[in-house]
């Protein structure tokens, strides 16, 4: 059986790995054609074989496989190892990354075919789920971070892929190095992991670990921390930059510059998931670090809140979910560092179906409105695209909790599950994930009535020529739609709460800290907790959002205008996005700039170019001037030299 497993998992990883080859080295010889065939043929290979692997695993019940696929390199006593680890965890996984991918390189046929770069795209977008099947798979640190910084890399190809216009340069670059500051702290965890436990592979972390609860270091001399405590930060600041916790949050929204595909495949089940993955993963070492899951916690659930606000100040659509994006990874991080791995993993999978559902039917919008993307610019779109509307409306009502949509069960065990916490910040973070319920349904459908119900507000020309888009796009939508309203009454039981879980033997949680546990008393099943959802603060905050989204957005539009202009304050604040990006353009760009500006004057103007350079041609050049005064020419002056010369060698030999 493990053979199987490890077969299937060569097959998932290495199918998009070649459909992005063919696709990209063959090029034109292949046609347009060929090329989106071939990558999605590798992706469907893949979510096959995914789907095996789950069958396997869950149904099954087979073996988990933790094996060396080979030895990547030796170093004294070191051996660097690429290997798969096929547990119940890696099958969610694969099964999420592989089946959103599916569907975002079927969307992608109608969405990119008039684009010049269309081989190219379908290259880099399989290129993309290789490296994310790659992380996920990992046993070890080493192909972990192999995955984790290929996805970084081809996310820089996608969001700059329409690389003549500025603003995709400038958002794939700020992604990029945004992440980089991230991955930097995860280097150090990974170094710090190979000199205390000796290794890479997850297998020897987790069976050392307990071992290490007393070891402390100084990093400031004087001051103790636990070693665990440190690792488990440094981990943790990886993943604030792959999935997007303040404040290294700021590239994502910029990431919008690229095509609506990307942003699907980014920010639905990929690389922004990357981060709630691996802490996830290492669950054996946040464990035994109190101070770091507190930490994830009242990140996480500040995000959550802070973050969703921002999107209600958004005009363009694509950005409005986005900063949506931006809350519900905060809500994922909120549910791991309060211990509740499962639900953060549950609302990860969620998630993935209803945000993907909602980024592709904004772009159905924005194919429509000939790539407008400003909200402004749209409404009454619904009696054009009723498909578009339909979906992007389930997708609004799941990601907004309403019962029985699946974003209301994955949602609402968080929010119990945050309630449940008992570390410090476990309040205040309650708090945030509460207050977020309102903000979430609120600029859920302040998007969906400002794009679709109301009077028309584009041009005569536009209005003209909308219509639904073609069955590429829209089919898609159609598929996304059905798991964003069933998978959550599916999942809840065998994933969350039964025992053994769909997740069981992947996660570790200490008894202290079983939050999960606390609310399994109480679960009665998936129609008793729709139900019984009436009796609680998040559906009336959800419901209330929805509220104040139709009376300000759709019965009296001219409120927002009026409120912003009355809460000037506030709204400008909001509008700046915290001032983030002002303070990291100061501080960080123009800081950087000022600074190499001055080193470049002392260090290379009067330094290097002054002293070495110029100033040994000046020194030439003297010394040759004094010589040449002695090739006076005069016989006198010749002999002259000679008898002083002879008398120093004289005087030299005496002495």
């Amino acid at each position: 059986m493990t053979i199987n497993l490890y077969n299937l998992a060569l097959i998932a990883v290495l199918a998009p790995l070649t459909g992005s080859l063919v696709a990209g080295i063959a090029g034109k010889p292949i046609g347009r054609c060929n090329a989106h065939r071939i990558t999605i043929l590798g992706v469907f290979i893949a979510f096959i074989a995914s789907l095996t692997i789950a069958k396997l695993l869950w149904l099954d019940n087979a073996s988990s496989y933790d094996g060396i696929v080979y030895t990547w390199g030796t170093s004294g006593a070191f051996n660097f190892h690429i290997g798969f680890l096929i547990d119940k965890l890696t099958a969610l996984m694969l099964l999420v990354v592989t089946f959103i991918s599916l569907l975002v390189h079927i969307y992608s046929i109608g969405y990119m075919k008039d684009d010049a770069g269309y081989q190219r795209f379908f290259s880099y977008i399989s290129l993309f789920t290789f490296a994310m099947l790659m992380l996920v798979t990992a046993n070890n640190f080493l192909q972990l971070f192999f995955g984790w910084e290929g996805v970084g890399l081809v996310s820089y190809l996608l969001i700059g892929f329409w690389y003549k216009k500025e603003s995709a340069n400038a958002g794939s670059l700020k992604a990029f190095l945004v992440n980089r500051v991230g991955d930097f702290g995860f280097l150090l965890g990974i170094a710090a992991i190979l000199t205390y436990f000796g290794g890479l592979d997850y297998s020897l972390i987790f069976a050392k670990a307990p071992a290490l609860t007393n070891t402390h270091i100084q990093i400031i001399p004087g001051l103790n921390w636990s070693v665990l405590t440190v690792i488990c930060l440094l981990l943790f600041i990886g993943a604030m930059g792959k999935s997007a916790q303040i404040p290294l949050h700021v590239w994502l929204p910029e990431s919008m510059e690229g095509p609506t595909p990307i942003s699907a495949l980014i920010h639905a089940a990929t690389m922004v998931t990357a981060g709630i993955f691996m802490v996830a993963r290492m669950s054996p070492l946040f464990e035994l670090s109190p101070i770091a899951l507190s930490t994830i916690l009242i990140i996480g659930a500040t995000g959550a809140l802070f973050l969703g606000l921002l999107a209600l100040v958004q005009t363009d659509i694509k950005r409005v979910v986005a900063y949506s994006t931006l809350s519900q990874l905060g809500y994922m991080m909120a549910a791991l560092g309060a211990s509740a791995y499962a639900a953060g993993i549950f609302h990860l999978a969620t998630h993935a179906c209803f945000k993907a559902l909602l980024f592709l039917a904004a772009g159905s919008v924005i194919i429509a409105m000939h790539h407008e993307q400003d909200m402004r610019q749209m409404g009454g779109l619904r009696k054009f695209m009723p498909i578009t509307y339909i979906t992007f409306l389930l997708g609004a009502l799941s990601l907004s909790a309403i019962p029985p949509f699946a974003g209301f069960y994955s949602k609402d065990v968080v929010i119990e599950a945050v309630s449940e916490a008992q570390l410090p910040g476990a309040t205040y973070a309650y708090v945030c994930v509460l207050l977020g319920s309102f903000v979430t349904a609120l600029y859920s459908f302040r998007a969906l009535f400002l794009t679709f119900h109301g009077k028309p507000r584009m041009d005569a020309a536009k209005q003209e020529h909308l219509h639904e888009s073609p069955w590429t796009v829209c089919l898609p939508l159609i598929i996304l739609a059905i798991p964003s309203l069933v998978l959550g009454f599916i999942l809840i039981e065998p994933l969350v709460f039964s025992n053994p879980s769909l997740l069981e033997g992947s996660l570790v949680v200490s008894p202290e800290h079983a939050t999960l546990e606390k609310l399994a008393t109480h679960f009665t099943g998936a129609w008793s907790m729709a139900l019984a959802a009436v009796q609680h603060g998040p559906f009336w905050f959800a419901v209330a959002g929805i509220f104040t989204a139709w009376f300000c957005y759709s019965y009296r539009p001219n409120l927002p205008a009026a409120l912003a202009q009355r809460a000037k304050f506030i709204y400008t604040i909001l509008c700046n996005k915290y001032g983030f990006d002002a303070f990291n353009q100061l501080v960080f760009v123009k800081g950087s700039i000022k600074l190499a500006t001055k080193l470049y004057q002392i260090a290379d103007v009067k330094f290097i170019d002054g002293l070495f350079v110029n100033g040994s041609g000046r020194l030439i050049n003297h010394l040759s001037e004094t010589a040449r005064k002695m090739q006076s020419g005069n016989l006198f002056w010749y002999a002259f030299v000679m008898v002083l010369g002879l008398l120093g060698f004289l005087t030299w030999s005496l002495a």
